[in-house]
C-alpha cells in the first residue's frame, strides 16, 4: 500500500471547499491534463453518499477508465471515494476539511495499491507515487483558484 498525504490551505469557507471537491466538472476541469471526463454513472453536478461516476482518461499513453463511488459522506467536514473498478488493485481517497478563521485546510489522504505483486509494488515507489502526487497537486491549486476568486459561482450554487 502506498499513502499519499497532502493539505492545501484555502482562504474560502470549508463548506464552499467541500463542494468544489466534490463537483465533476472542476475534476474535469483540475484534471485537463490528462483529457479526464466523466463517461458514465453521474457526470455532472455533486456528488453525494452513493454516487458512483466512470473516469476515462490517458495515463503514461493509455487510455484508461476508473469508477468510483461515494462511501462515505459527512458534509462539510469529511467524505472518501473508493475505486470500484479499475486499473489499481485498490484506491481509497479520503478529504478532509478543517475550518479555521476564514480559511480552510483541505486535506487527501491518498492510499492505493497496484496489481502485480512485486512489479506493482516496484511501480508504486518508482513511478506511480510521485505521478499521482503531481496530479492530487494540479487538482488543489485549480481548487484554490477557483475557490479563492468568484469562478468558483460556475461549479456550485450559492454557499
Amino acid at each position: 500500500m502506498t499513502r499519499i498525504e497532502l493539505t492545501t490551505r484555502i482562504v474560502a469557507p470549508r463548506e464552499l471547499c467541500f463542494d468544489l471537491a466534490r463537483s465533476v466538472e472542476l475534476h474535469t476541469r483540475s484534471t485537463a491534463r490528462s483529457g479526464e471526463v466523466a463517461v458514465g454513472g453521474r457526470t455532472t453536478g455533486l456528488l453525494v453518499l452513493g454516487d458512483e461516476v466512470t473516469w476515462r482518461a490517458k495515463h503514461f499513453g493509455v487510455s484508461q477508465t476508473l469508477t468510483s463511488r461515494i462511501t462515505a459522506y459527512d458534509r462539510p467536514i469529511y467524505f472518501r471515494d473508493s475505486m470500484v473498478r479499475g486499473a489499481f488493485a485498490y484506491l481509497r481517497h479520503d478529504h478532509h476539511f478543517l475550518e479555521s478563521g476564514n480559511e480552510t485546510d483541505m486535506r487527501d489522504v491518498f492510499e492505493f495499491g497496484a496489481p502485480l505483486g512485486v512489479l506493482g509494488w516496484l511501480a508504486e515507489r518508482l513511478v506511480l507515487h510521485s505521478y499521482l502526487l503531481r496530479l492530487l497537486e494540479e487538482r488543489n491549486r485549480e481548487i484554490k483558484a477557483v475557490a479563492e476568486s468568484d469562478i468558483w459561482r460556475q461549479f456550485v450554487p450559492a454557499v
